[in-house]
């Protein structure tokens, strides 16, 4: 669980409120949705390699640095969409790959229904983005497709995580980064996170 960082920034905490709220319409969840991600992936993305490149201002030569590692983005569809979208505004230079998971309503396991991988990964450090962290059973599945892939760094980040999402992928994957906008209660019996916010796909996409 070393691994595990919750962001209390106020604009991440005041956001999430907003996002949970059932009144939330679908246009603004999307948006709210977008402006989180963009910001903990400003937080993931802190630990990225640089290199130091010289660049000419209107006055004068200047000593800056560039990100020295190619940066993949790998939402888990659909719900995930919304999330990488507004990563790759912020790092256009990313790759983005898309995982289709789904989680059995009988069984709560995690189904894989997409995955088109190039044959070897050209990328260091991949994102893998879910807005809901529950069961853990999806995240854990991705995150295992990755690392078999070749991808030699993995961070997953998700907008709001069940305790028992967290534990599981923390056990199954003790040296994966997670970062989060919050820690609810606890998952019901249905496997839903409490408090939580509904369902992140339907929501995003008026489906619900």
């Amino acid at each position: 669980m070393s691994l595990v960082y919750v962001s209390d920034h106020p604009l991440v905490r005041h956001k999430v409120g907003l996002l949970r709220d059932e009144s939330t319409p679908c246009r603004i969840f999307r948006e709210l949705v977008r402006e989180l991600s963009v910001l903990l992936f400003a937080e993931a993305t802190r630990t990225l390699a640089m290199e130091p490149i010289d660049v000419r201002t209107p006055l004068a030569d200047c000593r800056s640095e560039q990100l020295a590692e190619p940066v993949g983005i790998v939402p888990i569809l659909r719900a995930g969409l919304g999330m990488a979208d507004a990563m790759h505004d912020l790092l256009p230079s990313a790759v983005v790959w898309h995982l289709g998971l789904y989680r059995d309503h009988a069984t709560h396991q995690p189904i894989v229904y997409y995955s088109k991988l190039p044959e070897s990964p050209n990328i260091t450090t991949a994102f893998i983005v879910d807005p809901m962290l529950a069961t853990g059973g999806s995240a854990t599945a991705a995150v295992r497709i990755l690392k078999d892939w070749g991808v030699k760094r993995v961070i997953f980040i998700a907008l709001i995580a069940a305790p028992e999402g967290v534990a599981v992928l923390s056990q199954e994957h003790p040296d994966l980064p997670i970062y989060l906008a919050a820690i609810d209660s606890h998952l019901d019996e249905n496997s839903y996170i409490v408090p939580g916010l509904g369902d992140a796909g339907d929501r995003q996409f008026g489906t619900r």
